[in-house]
């Protein structure tokens, strides 16, 4: 196993469509979680799109315009939603509206596992789109300083879309060190799926700087939205930093 690690700039050099993208991991300094998630597309029903805040940690994909929509059904969900309970709290980031499944699992007191064992990947043929996820777990109370988090990707089996296989990797944080797990290895017709484990990423210390990193980073054309948070973990309070590339 390689313990290289590298900016996000280089992880996304040269690659023009990685699809939709997830980094979950520690600052450099210790004192923060950070994740960011992106969204690209090549249609223009794909990149008639922005992200909007809302209240208890939640994110929404929303159309730019609603007059070009013409079909919301795997463009319009909630990529980012908070669920508090008596042990902690979970952060749930998902490419799909696989957050609300996870969020019910959750409620049920069931586990991120279970509630991606009942998903795949998208029904759009020939891409058969994988659908990542994570989820960032805390401890009841921000002086815990507890942090850790898990990643998915379930993709296609056989390239026919009939078979399933479902990857989780459980990483315990590490000062300085984030995985990044994306769609797509990179464009193509049709779109070849990620592959292999979650690249391992630097994760500085001040969450404009990377979120500005990777924003210049991904591909002029087909970038949509990036939202990136960094959660403090002594007092639990949140920075957080939104791109849209459609502005009203």
């Amino acid at each position: 196993m390689s313990y290289v690690r590298k900016s996000m700039a280089r992880a996304l050099q040269n690659n023009a469509y990685p699809g939709r993208g997830i980094v979950v991991g520690k600052s450099s300094d210790g004192k923060k979680a950070v994740f960011a998630y992106f969204i690209m597309g090549r249609s223009e029903n794909s990149r008639n799109r922005v992200f909007g805040e809302f209240e208890n940690g939640q994110l929404k994909t929303l159309p730019f315009d609603e007059s070009k929509v013409q079909d919301a059904s795997l463009i319009i969900y909630s990529p980012v939603k908070e669920v508090e309970f008596e042990g902690g709290k979970d952060v749930i980031v998902t490419n799909g509206d696989q957050t609300d499944t996870i969020e019910e699992s959750l409620k049920a007191g069931k586990c991120f596992r279970h509630a991606l064992n009942t998903r795949c990947f998208e029904p759009d043929a020939p891409n058969f789109t994988p659908r990542i996820s994570a989820i960032l777990h805390f401890g009841k109370r921000a002086s815990d300083n507890k942090f850790s988090y898990e990643l998915s990707i379930l993709k296609s089996a056989d390239g026919k879309g009939k078979k399933c296989n479902r990857f989780y990797f459980d990483f315990e944080a590490v000062s300085g060190v984030g995985h990044f797990i994306h769609t797509y290895k990179k464009d193509g017709n049709p779109l070849p799926s990620f592959e292999g484990e979650p690249e391992r990423v630097i994760i500085p210390n001040d969450v404009r700087a990377f979120a500005n990193e990777i924003w210049n980073a991904l591909d002029e054309n087909n970038k949509i939205s990036l939202y990136c948070v960094a959660y403090d973990l002594k007092t639990g309070e949140s920075e957080r930093a939104l791109f849209n590339k459609n502005e009203k």
